[in-house]
């Protein structure tokens, strides 16, 4: 429970959510006070701050698509199957012929299995071939044990985890199911900007 509140307070995201809550408060007053060049500016920027966010939650992870491992937050290794790559186009997901484009990622669809818990599926994004997986069918990644859809693909990974690799066989991928995901990317801006407009607003109401 800390731990969430304090992703919702961190400074990088009060300072975006700062520039969310100055948008919809400023459309909230322009409907409610009736003001023209208020409701015009609201709408306009509400509209680009939410074109934003729908953009970054698109670009960060969509159902059963990796995010990254929090700063500071817990790791662990585990090796892991690889069923494909492919490559696509960084923003829009598309699949691409050239994987070594800088506009493109590669995307990795493995089933991480780790010591403590069951096989999990997952696909994860990254600028390179990681581990020369394009030619493998075992890897190894960082995971968080306490939110696993955050998964990495280390360059280094420790030697003894990828002999453990070697030797996973392609029945323990049987049955594994996608982890359930937290808040998408841009969501926690969305909330804290909400509370804060709700908040400025409402004390503009009661200051008359």
């Amino acid at each position: 429970m800390t731990s969430s509140v304090r992703r919702f307070v961190a400074p990088p995201v009060l300072a975006g959510a700062l520039v969310v809550a100055a948008a919809l408060a400023t459309l909230a007053q322009g409907i409610i006070g009736g003001t023209t060049w208020m409701l015009l500016v609201g709408l306009t920027a509400t509209a680009v701050v939410l074109t934003l966010l729908g953009s970054l939650a698109d670009s960060g992870h969509g159902p059963g698509v990796a995010s990254g491992l929090r700063s500071g937050g817990p790791r662990a290794h585990a090796p892991a199957v690889v069923h494909g790559v492919r490559a696509v186009h960084r923003r829009t997901g598309a699949a691409v012929v050239d994987g070594q484009r800088h506009s493109s990622v590669f995307v990795f669809d493995l089933t991480v299995v780790p010591d403590d818990g069951p096989a999990f599926r997952v696909a994860v994004r990254h600028p390179l071939d990681v581990q020369g997986l394009l030619h493998r069918t075992r890897a190894v990644v960082a995971y968080d044990p306490e939110q696993p859809w955050r998964v990495v693909l280390p360059d280094d990974p420790p030697r003894p985890l990828l002999a453990r690799a070697q030797r996973l066989d392609d029945a323990v991928a049987h049955g594994a199911r996608r982890p359930a995901q937290g808040l998408p990317p841009g969501a926690h801006l969305l909330v804290t900007g909400s509370i804060l407009a709700a908040l400025f607003v409402g004390l503009v109401r009661l200051a008359g």
